[in-house]
């Protein structure tokens, strides 16, 4: 039987030896699949609180996602390249990590809500799952055959997460506003929220927040249409016009 560590005909070394040779090449991004797959554990601990804390596991998720955003933006954005100057803070906001960092910094804390951990999560999931192939391929191409199947799936329903995370996004900002008129977090989390609304609408690398709010105005256009719900048609027209006002313009993609 052939060592697994040996190279092979066609490839590079593999097996325990060339994973860790592949740790210390590769620090920060197996620092984020690490904490990726800890606020996956945490968001499920939250669910189904068997040994830990609920509140705990929340606010562990949430400050995993704020270590995951703080070390991507450190890869987009390397320290060399901070300036105090008015260019650099609209690059800072044009990527998404400062986008996560600032949600994360938002419901730091607020009272728990499944609602808040949903894009969390997602992310963590889809993120980590890509980046657990690497760490397959370099133990070997036949190692752990059932988690590159799980894998698979969830790569499969890549564009479904993101739509599921983005819609999430959009419906957790009527939830703040009620969280805050209830006093489950401060009276300006809504004014802060929208601010990271707008920012995932004129996201330029993820579509998907902005291609939902289009979905949404016209599944509320074609139900107003509803001779049934006649009565509460300009209710539906007036909210889909105000949602329209508030949103920014969205900038051209780039071709």
């Amino acid at each position: 039987m052939a060592d697994q560590n040996q190279t092979g005909e066609n490839g590079p070394p593999k097996g325990l030896p060339a994973l860790k040779a592949h740790i210390i090449a590769n620090k920060i991004d197996v620092a984020l699949w690490s904490i990726r797959i800890l606020t996956v554990l945490c968001t499920i601990g939250y669910v189904f609180p068997l040994f830990n804390n609920p509140v705990s596991a929340f606010h562990k998720a949430v400050l995993g996602n704020a270590a995951i955003s703080a070390l991507r933006l450190h890869q987009r954005i390397p320290a060399r390249e901070i300036s105090i100057s008015r260019e650099f803070l609209n690059r800072f906001f044009l990527e998404d990590s400062a986008h996560y960092l600032f949600y994360s910094i938002i419901f730091m804390n607020t009272a728990p809500n499944l609602l808040i951990l949903i894009p969390i999560f997602l992310f963590a999931l889809l993120h980590a799952a890509s980046y657990s192939l690497t760490i397959l391929d370099t133990l070997g191409q036949n190692s752990m055959w059932v988690a590159r199947l799980l894998i698979s799936l969830v790569e499969f329903q890549s564009r479904t997460i993101l739509r599921v995370a983005a819609l999430a996004e959009i419906v957790l900002f009527p939830v703040v506003v009620i969280m805050a008129l209830f006093g489950y977090c401060g009276l300006m989390t809504p004014f802060v929220y929208y601010y990271f609304v707008t920012w995932r609408y004129t996201s330029r690398r993820n579509p998907y927040t902005r291609n939902t709010f289009r979905e949404l105005r016209a599944l509320a256009e074609r139900t107003a249409e509803r001779p049934a719900l006649a009565f509460a048609r300009p209710a539906i027209h007036g909210a889909v016009a105000l949602v329209c006002r508030l949103a920014p313009p969205a900038e051209p993609q780039p071709q």
